[in-house]
C-alpha cells in the first residue's frame, strides 16, 4: 500500500492487489486500486471481483452485437455505435433472462447461460457445459 498525500494528511491510498487462482496456483492476477482513506480491503476485493462480470458483458457484446465492429472517424459516431450495440446487448440479455425465468431453457442461447452459479452465498464457476463446442459447430 502506497499513500497519496494532499498537504500533510493522506487522502487516498494506492493498492496493489494480487489474486491467486484456486485451480491453478501458479496463475496470479494483479489489480491496481486507488481508494480514499478508510476503505477496507474487503471492499476493494469485492470491487475487483466484479471486474470479471463486466469483462464478460463486454465480450458478449463484442461477439453478439458487433461492439468491436465500428468504422467511424469521430467521437460522435463512435458513441452512437457503442450506445446502439450496448442497447442491443441489453435487449438480448433481458429477453434471455425472461425466457429463463419462465423455465424455457431452450429459448436461452448458450452464450447467455452464465458459467457462474450462486451457492451458499458465494459465486462459483460451474463445470464446463460444452458452450465452446456449440460455438465451434456454429462456424
Amino acid at each position: 500500500m502506497i499513500e497519496g498525500f494532499d498537504g500533510e494528511r493522506p487522502t487516498h491510498h494506492r493498492w496493489a492487489l494480487a489474486r491467486r487462482s484456486i485451480s491453478r496456483p501458479d496463475q496470479i492476477a494483479y489489480y491496481l486500486a486507488y481508494a480514499s482513506v478508510g476503505t477496507c480491503v474487503d471492499r476493494l476485493v469485492r470491487v475487483a471481483g466484479r471486474r470479471w462480470a463486466i469483462e464478460e458483458c463486454f465480450q458478449a457484446a463484442k461477439n453478439e452485437c458487433g461492439l468491436d465492429q465500428y468504422e467511424v472517424r469521430g467521437y460522435v459516431g463512435w458513441m452512437r455505435h457503442v450506445t446502439l450495440a450496448m442497447l442491443a446487448h441489453a435487449f438480448l440479455a433481458t429477453t434471455a433472462a425472461q425466457a429463463a425465468a419462465k423455465g424455457d431453457a431452450e429459448a436461452v442461447p448458450p452464450w447467455f447461460r452464465s458459467p457462474w452459479q450462486k451457492s451458499a452465498g458465494s459465486w462459483q464457476l460451474a463445470p464446463h457445459t460444452g458452450t465452446a463446442r456449440h460455438f465451434a459447430s456454429m462456424r
